[in-house]
């Protein structure tokens, strides 16, 4: 009998496609559990949204301010009547989702598959599980019209960035992005006022973002950038022939 790591074991399973090149039939196979998971993802989220995904470190805990800044922005979601997505994990996650679900919006999560800190939270009523980081990126941007980055880590960092880039470069038009958590972000928006003054970011580049701790003023922010740029139609039926269901 042989004891393998749990942590090693994952990383093997999971991210050996990070390794350099494999063989041609490792690809393709890679390949094609990358396309499985995409589909997964589409069928359990089409009929989901229009979202506001919430982003922010899976380690606060109920009690903590931060904790209870996701869950009022979850129910402000939810009183804009819109669906309130997250990671689907622990902490802020978690808070944004209970705070929707308990006050009568829609909650749903996108889970990833890790060894330690992403259990699905209890407070969704529609959740998918992911295997790659970039997939699971992938779907929370998709279905989402705008975000709310409450305070995070890495992962939080990553999120808001890449979101960032993608809108800088037109990849996505017109998403506003709220970050909650004025004082835990205050040096970083002097940072990125630094990166302005050296000219590795535009002026304009500034205004795709909006620090706030208010939720007035970030439910204006959000519903004037939605409305000025989107039109509500109707949501298309399941077929029922695709086994689709709402």
């Amino acid at each position: 009998m042989e004891l393998k790591d749990k942590e090693s074991t994952f990383r093997i399973d999971r991210h050996s496609y990070l390794e350099g090149p494999k063989s041609r039939i490792n690809e393709l196979g890679f390949s094609i559990r990358v396309f499985l998971q995409f589909i997964k993802g589409f069928r359990k989220l089409h009929f989901v949204g229009p979202c506001i995904t919430v982003f922010g470190s899976a380690r606060f805990k109920e009690g903590n301010p931060y904790y209870q800044m996701a869950y009022d922005a979850g129910k402000m979601i939810s009183e804009m009547g819109f669906t309130t997505m997250t990671g689907g994990g622990p902490g802020i996650m978690e808070a944004a989702n209970r705070g929707a679900f308990e006050n009568k919006g829609y909650s749903v999560g996108c889970n990833i598959v890790l060894p330690f800190e992403q259990d699905p939270n209890p407070y969704m009523h529609v959740w998918v599980e992911i295997k790659y980081f970039f997939v699971r990126k992938f779907l929370l941007l998709k279905y989402s019209y705008a975000f709310i980055i409450c305070p995070g880590g890495w992962g939080t960092m990553d999120e808001m960035f890449e979101t960032l880039t993608l809108i800088q470069t037109g990849v996505i038009h017109q998403f506003p992005i709220v970050v909650m958590g004025k004082e835990y972000y205050e040096d970083l928006l002097k940072y990125l006022e630094f990166m302005v003054e050296q000219r590795t970011i535009s002026p304009s580049d500034l205004l795709l973002i909006r620090f706030t701790d208010d939720f007035t003023e970030a439910k204006e922010h959000i519903s004037k950038y939605i409305h000025s740029n989107y039109k509500i139609t109707k949501r298309k039926k399941p077929v029922w022939w695709l086994f689709e269901k709402i």
